[in-house]
């Protein structure tokens, strides 16, 4: 069924949580995309059975039904088993709530724990993204008065130093200040507004592929996996490029500097796309989404900074500025996309997705 066919529940497909209608019979009327998903039935098939042909419900959720139906009370339950038709439990929290119509009817929402728990951590990594770009941001402004100033006053020395070899310390003066200043510039650069356009996500990834043979010829094995199958998404082409620049870039470094008792052979980075079909980003369902692995056979992220390697300034690599992963999760939030890595020695890769809307 579709809204516009006249389904009132349409709607209930944008939802990332999985939503069931029952009627008083307790027969199904609809299920969401996302129910679907959970469940693994169609709907073209389990529309009109019963509830019961589907899951096994606890009396706890039984007796909460009937109640709703009865007495239009609601139902909260936390940590409820149900048993599905082919003998899978899922564990999940529930609501029980009637429908906003004439009809009796029942909604019942279902969230799996591990996706609230998924779903809490995305929440969290926004809100520190964007208290952590505040801090920047205010950080920013305070220095770059007092740091234009050192590197004018420094000029101003030079010229009036008559000993030439004195003119290296002003230099050195005038080179760190530049440094520091195009550290402020790249800490302010995702703020930059978006430019959004069609983007083929695998010219980006060549684009990628052939920045990274050029800068570490001969110490590395680019490989592609790609689903040539996907369609164009809409997003900043240079922010994108960006956010899979940083990550690989990462990868081959820590690949090559491992002492090469540890290395036989160049290190490997493999491109991978694939689509996400019924995806939740942040809370919204997304029939598609497009997801791209980033994965190489380095050494893995260490194992103190894991927690933190999406913050500023963390950099697991000596002389590292640590903004290349900032800049990357920043990028990929302005596109309501999500940002993953799983880590270990010999193997880390970093899940990028983003929707196709």
């Amino acid at each position: 069924m579709s809204e516009d066919a006249g389904n009132p529940f349409g709607g209930l497909d944008l939802l990332s949580s999985a939503v069931v209608v029952l009627d008083a019979r307790l027969a199904i009327c609809y299920l969401n995309a996302a129910a679907e998903n959970l469940l693994a039935i169609s709907s073209k098939v389990f529309i009109g059975c019963p509830l019961a042909a589907v899951i096994e419900c606890p009396p706890g959720l039984l007796a909460a039904l009937a109640s709703a139906l009865h007495d239009g009370g609601g139902y909260s339950g936390q940590n409820v088993d149900l048993r599905l038709s082919d003998g899978g439990l899922l564990r999940l929290n529930c609501a029980v709530n009637r429908a906003d119509t004439r009809e009796e009817l029942l909604l019942v929402e279902l969230w799996p724990i591990d996706q609230q728990l998924r779903a809490t951590r995305e929440e969290r990594l926004v809100e520190q993204q964007h208290a952590n770009r505040e801090l920047i941001r205010n950080l920013v402004h305070e220095i770059k008065n007092p740091l234009g100033g050192i590197r004018g006053a420094a000029q101003l020395l030079e010229h009036e130093l008559n000993n030439p070899g004195l003119r290296e310390y002003t230099q050195v003066i005038i080179k760190e200040a530049d440094r520091l200043q195009d550290l402020m510039r790249r800490l302010l650069s995702p703020h930059r507004p978006m430019q959004p356009g069609p983007v083929n996500i695998h010219e980006i990834l060549e684009r990628v592929r052939s920045l990274l043979r050029a800068e570490f010829p001969n110490l590395l094995t680019v490989r592609r996996d790609y689903d040539t199958s996907l369609p164009e998404l809409i997003g900043d082409r240079e922010q994108l490029i960006q956010v899979f620049l940083n990550i690989a870039r990462n990868a081959a470094q820590a690949i090559i500097r491992q002492p090469a008792a540890v290395r036989v052979g160049p290190g490997q980075i493999t491109l991978r796309t694939r689509v996400a079909r019924q995806t939740t980003l942040f809370k919204r369902r997304y029939r598609l989404a497009l997801e791209v692995q980033v994965s190489d056979d380095g050494p893995g992220i260490p194992e103190d900074i894991r927690e933190r390697m999406f913050y500023p300034l963390v950099s697991g690599r000596e002389g590292g500025s640590g903004l290349g992963l900032t800049l990357a999760q920043s990028f990929v939030q302005q596109h309501h996309g999500t940002i993953d890595c799983e880590s270990r020695p010999g193997d880390t890769c970093f899940t990028i997705r983003l929707p196709l809307v």
